[in-house]
Parts: C-alpha cells; structure tokens; sequence
C-alpha cells in the first residue's frame, strides 16, 4: 500500500490536495474522497473539481474537464512526487498574477515602489505541517514547515504552547480577502493597510505564518503581551524566524507581532 501524500501540489489556477486531508461536502462527494488519492480544488473558490481514484478520474465538479489551468493540473499529479529530502520545491511564474491586480486597479510596478516589497511567488509544492488553531491543515514550505516543527517543540519543552494561526495563502485567497472587503464596503486603500495586494503577502511563499497561544484572540496586537511572544522575541531566531512587521516599519504595514518568517536555514534544521 502506498503511503499517503503529505504535500499540497500547485499550480496557478488549481492546487492538488491529498484526499485524506478534505472534508467532503455532500454524501456523494464523500464516498468518493474516501477512495481517492487525490483531489483538485480551484484556488479562486476552493471548489473540488475532479477526485483521482484507482480506476481514474471521477468528476466532483460537471464542468471540471474545462476548468482554467486543468490541464497544468493534471501534470502535476502525473509526474513523480518530490523526494522526501527535497528543501526547494521551485517557484510557479508570475504570468497570472497581474489580472488579480488588475481586479484591483492595482499597477504592480507602482504598488511595489510604494511599499518597498518584492512580489512572492508561489512554492511547486508545499508540505503538511500539522493543523492549525481552526483544526485546518497547515501548509509551509518545506524549510519551513521542518523550522516550524521544531520551533514548537522547543517552546514546548519550555512550557510554552504555540500555535498555527494560517500558514501558505495563495494570491486568489488573497484576492478573495479583499474582495470580501470590498464588498463590506472598504476601499482598497482602507485594506492595504492591514493586508499586502495579492502577490505581495510572505505568506504566498510558504516561509511565514501567524502565531497565536491558546485562549488569545487571532492575529491582534494583544499578542505582544503573552508568554508565548515573550518566548518567541528570544528563541525564535535561533530557529530561523524572524517577525517581519516591527512598529514603524518602512513598508506602512501595521504593527504584527504574531506574523514571522522563516528565512535563512539554521544548522539545526539542516541536520535534524
């Protein structure tokens, strides 16, 4: 028996989930999961398109066949998985990153010179790293996720519990952000405050996420005050991470103390 994928193979348009990892959301969709290897979702709305069972393809969606991007899709799942020891899964090119801008009324060149930050890419692959505080699993680049890993541990060894608020977000999720905030009525410039423009967001590229400690409120500047970001200012970077928006910073985003990321390889993880 083969053993279960562990990583989230990605494309542009459609990721490809490993099927043990999803929820189906009708009863027929669950007899279906239940025997598949894989699954590909789209990025834009998380819709499940197709499930690859032993036999084949079997549609999840009508329209699956003719999905923008199937095509890359399927080939990625044809193609042999990545070897467990592999620490840089490649980037997916930028190609269609600017008609989410685009949505936007965003001019990338512009936006980049205004905040001084580089457009992400997003990894090939990307690697479980177990769930996150929404018991939803949690997805990092490979580097990462082997950092995270042990990050935690050491916290726990001191008594400090950490926990996963969201790791890997993808420019669509991101431009599904600020489309609900469009809708609530804010202005683009209003959530440029708080959120980075698609393409723009560390967490795109697998080596950032949100910490958060148990019984704390998600993502707010309270964070500051607990242990567990006491521990994290004088251990974390002995792991590798760094917390990316300071007070002050220079790109204008707001004070994160929860957000870090993973950045150079630290001797620990090289040969954990």
């Amino acid at each position: 028996m083969r053993p279960l994928p562990r990583i989230l193979l990605n494309t542009a348009r459609i990721e490809a989930w490993p099927a043990w990892l999803l929820t189906a959301r009708s009863n027929r969709d669950a007899r279906i999961v239940s025997t598949a290897r894989w699954v590909l979702r789209r990025k834009r709305d998380g819709r499940y398109l197709a499930a690859e069972l032993p036999q084949g393809w079997m549609a999840l969606d009508p329209h699956w066949s003719r999905a923008s991007g199937i095509d890359a899709a399927l080939d990625i799942v044809d193609a042999p998985l990545p070897h467990a020891g592999v620490r840089d899964p490649g980037l997916l090119p930028l190609h269609a990153l600017h008609e989410r801008l685009d949505a936007l009324g965003l001019d990338a060149g512009e936006y980049a010179e205004r905040i001084g930050l580089p457009l992400v890419a997003e990894p090939r692959w990307l690697m479980h790293a177990g769930i996150d505080r929404y018991r939803r699993p949690l997805w990092l680049h490979p580097r990462a996720a082997r950092a995270w890993a042990g990050l935690r541990a050491a916290a726990l060894r001191d008594g400090i519990v950490l926990e996963a608020i969201s790791g890997y977000r993808s420019h669509d999720y991101q431009l599904g952000i600020f489309e609900r905030k469009l809708a609530r009525g804010l202005s683009v410039d209003a959530i440029l405050t708080v959120n980075a423009a698609p393409g723009f967001s560390e967490h795109h590229s697998g080596m950032a996420l949100d910490i958060g400690a148990p019984g704390e409120p998600p993502a707010e500047e309270s964070f500051e005050y607990t242990t567990a970001f006491a521990w994290l200012r004088e251990h974390a970077g002995g792991h590798g991470f760094v917390m990316s928006y300071p007070r002050d910073n220079p790109h204008g985003i707001v004070y994160e103390p929860w957000h870090w990321r993973h950045s150079e390889p630290h001797p620990q993880e090289i040969h954990a």
